[in-house]
């Protein structure tokens, strides 16, 4: 097992660079004033190159494969077995990256998220355009360095959902169309059913804080291994098992961009806090995938977080704590609101039912891009008439349309998709959970949570990337990733919501 050793001590060194260069990345997103971007642009640009050098390194390799001669006949799901395909794989692909692209990419990247930041609060689209040019110019490059067999957008995509193509994607979303749409249209006929004023009034953002911190904790974030700070576009970060950060931000006038982005938030934070301590300092210690890490957040955020049983338990207590605005609000009419079916301009704050066509949208949208088929400065009216095309609204400003996400001023090019696997998911997920744990809505009721917690880390947490996406959910649910479920979900949830 000397190899093996070597091996880990190596990625471990790597693994630290990197999260040196995420603790960077994560205070320019909270707490870096913006003159510091050029230098911190620099710094990311170094410690990238470092960590890439190190992993390319023709002695990585053969550490690998040394280690897999070490292990040869090890049991499949070992902790070792799995920490070599996973380091194995990570290397095939990052050697097909050269270092000086690599740092060029993060330089590139860091300063565009202050131009965009920028961008979108002056609502300048084209202050952005140059730097969302060079930043889809490094994505065609990666897809070509990492190579791909039937479609450029492949390549990105399996970045962040490993081992699925684009055309299961479109598989998939076709599928989920097919029902998705008509029940849109079924409850767009409805819409006056429910009304949501009561949460677009004042709400004083310190006991908004203070509602979610208690909340989130009953979940079972833990600010010993965690924070929560402001940020422009919220997100999860982490730097190790026990350091796992959340950001959110606050509204004045409307109670659900810090309750639910928070409580979204805290999912991610959950799926990181429980991984096993065992595979600290190594690949294995993150997420599955990103649809996988979104399965978790949606999870928390809308199974929990919006379902009746929950409130049952939480809405007194947040009345008492906004007696003016909700005092006179009846449970009822509480649930309606946060369940409210409305076609909106802003992806992270649109409801169960059209929150996929959003993503669909930025799917679409990427692709057309990589394949020339749209040019960046063609973006903010495409974007208004996919949005009047797909959703019946159009965006009066930029800000509200194609700047309103961060996602592309960080390179996450061919990530959109994870988000609307990740809903699929949530559901296989939360129906398995059920199965086998049938009190799980009867304790939440009571503001418990442990059980649903437990058995996500054991299922899934726990894991970290032992496994890929795909065989994690045949091994936890016994099928492939599928519409029906959340489907048959959203049907039941919004039929008796909207009388259908």
């Amino acid at each position: 097992m000397e190899k093996y050793q070597q091996l880990k001590e190596r990625m471990a060194e790597i693994m630290d660079v990197t999260m040196a260069a995420a603790l960077l990345n994560w205070d320019q997103q909270t707490q870096m004033p913006p003159a510091g971007a050029e230098a911190r642009a620099q710094q990311l640009g170094t410690l990238s190159k470092i960590a890439h050098q190190m992993h390319v390194a023709d002695e990585t390799g053969r550490l690998i494969e040394a280690a897999a001669a070490d292990l040869d006949g090890a049991d499949y799901d070992s902790d070792e077995a799995a920490f070599v395909r996973v380091a194995r794989r990570d290397y095939e692909q990052a050697t097909r990256l050269p270092p000086e692209f690599v740092a060029e990419f993060s330089r590139v990247t860091a300063l565009a998220h202050e131009v965009w930041a920028k961008a979108r609060a002056e609502n300048r689209f084209e202050d952005f355009r140059p730097s969302l040019e060079k930043i889809f110019d490094l994505a065609r490059q990666a897809a070509e360095y990492l190579g791909y067999t039937d479609h450029i957008y492949d390549a990105l995509l399996d970045q962040y959902e490993p081992g699925m193509k684009t055309a299961h994607v479109r598989a998939i979303f076709d599928e989920l169309k097919k029902d998705l749409v008509p029940l849109v249209h079924a409850i767009s006929e409805r819409l006056d059913a429910v009304d949501d004023v009561c949460l677009h009034q004042e709400f004083d953002e310190d006991k908004q804080r203070d509602f979610t911190y208690e909340v989130i904790q009953k979940f079972g974030y833990d600010f010993n291994r965690g924070r929560v700070d402001r940020t422009v576009h919220p997100f999860a970060t982490n730097f190790s098992i026990n350091d796992v950060r959340i950001t959110t931000r606050y509204d004045r006038t409307f109670l659900n961009p810090a309750l639910f982005g928070t409580l979204h938030e805290t999912g991610h934070a959950l799926y990181e806090l429980g991984v096993d301590p065992a595979l600290e300092r190594t690949p294995l210690a993150n997420g599955s995938s990103l649809g996988v890490h979104e399965s978790q957040s949606r999870l928390w955020e809308n199974l929990v977080g919006r379902s009746r049983g929950f409130w049952k338990h939480f809405y007194p207590k947040l009345q008492q704590v906004f007696p003016t605005p909700l005092g006179g609000v009846s449970l009822d009419t509480f649930y309606g609101a946060i369940n409210k079916v409305q076609p909106s301009l802003i992806r992270v704050e649109a409801d169960e039912v059209t929150y996929n066509l959003h993503i669909m949208l930025r799917f679409e949208l990427e692709q057309e891009i990589l394949e020339g088929k749209v040019k960046i400065a063609e973006l903010p009216e495409i974007w208004k008439a996919r949005m009047q095309e797909y959703l019946g609204v159009t965006p009066p400003t930029d800000a509200l349309g194609v700047l309103q996400d961060v996602h592309w001023s960080s390179g996450l090019i061919g990530y959109f998709a994870t988000y609307a696997l990740g809903n699929l998911m949530s559901v296989q997920l939360w129906d398995k959970a059920l199965a086998d744990a049938p009190d799980i809505p009867s304790q939440i009721e009571r503001g418990e949570f442990d059980a649903l917690r437990e058995w996500l880390r054991q299922n899934v947490h726990r894991h970290g990337r032992k496994y890929m996406p795909d065989e994690l959910m045949r091994r936890v649910t016994g099928e492939g990733i599928q519409s029906r479920s959340y489907m048959r979900y959203l049907k039941r949830k919004y039929g008796e919501i909207y009388g259908l």
